[in-house]
């Protein structure tokens, strides 16, 4: 057999070492196991599809669309603002997500009907027509609405302030409850035109220029059929159940759908909530008009 290395290259003393070396080398090597081919990269995860926020929609009945415009001024633009975008308290209509995902009116009619009573909102006895007419002319508007190049800002004083005059002293009823030199003195320098026509519809108003609107405590007043009567603020109220907060702090939530149970709300609001059925605008700019003049 050949030697691995020439016997010369090595002193005889050394030989031996250097051949133990080179086979425990090779059988080391091979004991080494060949490298594992590199696992190939796991697939992407696809994509989830993006959600259409502000939903395209077919163009709505003209009819319904200018009815619910009708409606919607007369109901909601004091709290969501003549555009839907936010008001003094009330939310911005074309971004919600309850009334992004309405599509006739099904979603937002039990809002509109029940209110929203711990965030301020009152309940409005409107049809469940009526409402899909609002959802109509809400759904017309467009997120580019507000930034027309041709879209022209608005002049509020138009009306007639004698008109205005005659209708806060007689058939609006506004000085039974309200006066000029009272609570309403040098209203027209405390608010701006927009502002002080939202107070006069809704009932409401800042304590200062830029301050939110200020408004009244509901409360009520429950008599159970075993004649306990439950008196406090309202916090919550729908068909079926009455929640109130007593003097003591107290949480009291009772049914509302048991036969005998008497519920009477006193809402310092309940006049301009009435007369909301009833406003034409050529009052509410009459006496915007009028009360402007009041400094």
């Amino acid at each position: 057999m050949r030697p691995l290395f020439p016997r010369s290259l090595f002193p005889s003393t050394l030989f031996p070492f250097a051949l133990t070396l080179a086979l425990g080398s090779a059988s080391l090597a091979a004991q080494v196991p060949a490298a594992a081919p590199s696992a190939a990269k796991p697939a992407a995860p696809a994509r989830r599809p993006v959600r259409q926020d502000y939903p395209e929609r077919a163009p709505g009945d003209p009819a319904k669309i200018a009815h619910g415009k009708q409606l919607f001024s007369a109901n909601c633009s004091f709290c969501h603002g003549s555009d839907a975008r936010g008001g003094e308290t009330g939310t911005n209509l074309v971004r919600s997500q309850l009334v992004l995902d309405d599509k006739n009116g099904e979603l937002m009619t039990p809002v509109v009907q029940n209110g929203r009573i711990p965030k301020g909102m009152p309940s409005f006895p409107l049809s469940a027509a009526d409402i899909s007419d609002i959802a109509a002319f809400v759904h017309s508007l467009r997120m580019t609405t507000r930034d027309h190049a041709d879209s022209a800002p608005i002049n509020i004083l138009v009306g007639d302030a004698t008109a205005g005059k005659a209708y806060f002293d007689g058939a609006g009823k506004c000085a039974s409850c309200h006066s000029v030199t009272g609570d309403l003195a040098g209203i027209g320098g405390r608010l701006q035109p927009k502002a002080l026509q939202n107070a006069i519809v809704s009932g409401e108003a800042p304590a200062k220029p830029g301050a939110r609107m200020s408004r009244p405590e509901v409360t009520a007043t429950v008599t159970l059929p075993s004649g306990e009567k439950l008196e406090g603020r309202l916090t919550y109220r729908d068909a079926f159940f009455v929640t109130l907060i007593d003097a003591q702090g107290n949480h009291r939530s009772v049914p509302a759908d048991v036969p005998g149970t008497k519920i009477d709300v006193h809402n310092p609001l309940q006049t301009h909530l009435e007369m909301l059925a009833t406003w034409k605008d050529s009052d509410i700019h009459n006496l915007t008009k009028y009360l402007s003049t009041i400094k």
